[in-house]
């Protein structure tokens, strides 16, 4: 995979960038003056990120991910992941048939539903999987592969299925590793 120089990360204009942070050359990001991106983070090829989003420190997206922050935004704290293929979208169009869709029609003709998505500090969600607009993944929540998120979860839970539904709790123990990781960074540089 072939990243973007500094020298390319900075021409990007992007409102705040971190140290360390690598971009695949073949990521299509858009609106950079409202991204935000924290110390360590990685997008892979073929990610697709627009409108506002903000990005912690050691976020891993992977390869085909789209996040969609349109006006509300997404978040995505310290240490999250998103596998290969997750859809996170903050607005979404009425499916119903009550009105158009689609970003061609004018907004008078359509209705959509818009909520910011906050994706907590070391949550992980599985290939294939698609977050709502308006979900809350709470801290160290795990989503199975091909999820389909469409509400907020609990902390430290594990969820699965279409739609995802709570089947077990995630234990704490990397808590302990992020301290360790931390403290041996602190004064130097991170992998």
């Amino acid at each position: 995979m072939s990243y973007l120089s500094d020298t390319e990360l900075a021409a990007r204009n992007f409102r705040r960038l971190g140290r360390g942070v690598r971009i695949s050359e073949r990521a299509a990001i858009y609106n950079c003056d409202q991204i935000e991106i924290g110390d360590y983070s990685r997008i892979d090829d073929f990610c697709v990120l627009s409108g506002r989003i903000s990005i912690g420190r050691n976020v891993h997206v992977a390869v085909h991910c789209n996040i969609a922050g349109g006006y509300e935004g997404v978040t995505l704290h310290d240490f999250a992941g998103l596998a290969y293929s997750v859809n996170v979208f903050s607005q979404s169009d009425d499916y119903s048939g009550q009105t158009l869709t689609n970003p061609t029609v004018p907004a008078r003709f359509k209705s959509e539903s818009r909520s910011a998505v906050d994706i907590g500090r070391h949550c992980i969600v599985g290939a294939g999987s698609t977050i709502f607009p308006g979900v809350k993944l709470a801290e160290g929540c795990s989503v199975g592969a091909m999820s389909l998120v469409t509400k907020s979860t609990e902390a430290w839970s594990i969820y699965l299925g279409v739609p995802a539904r709570r089947t077990g709790s995630r234990s704490r123990e990397l808590l302990e590793l992020e301290k360790l990781y931390l403290t041996e960074t602190s004064g130097g540089s991170a992998p």
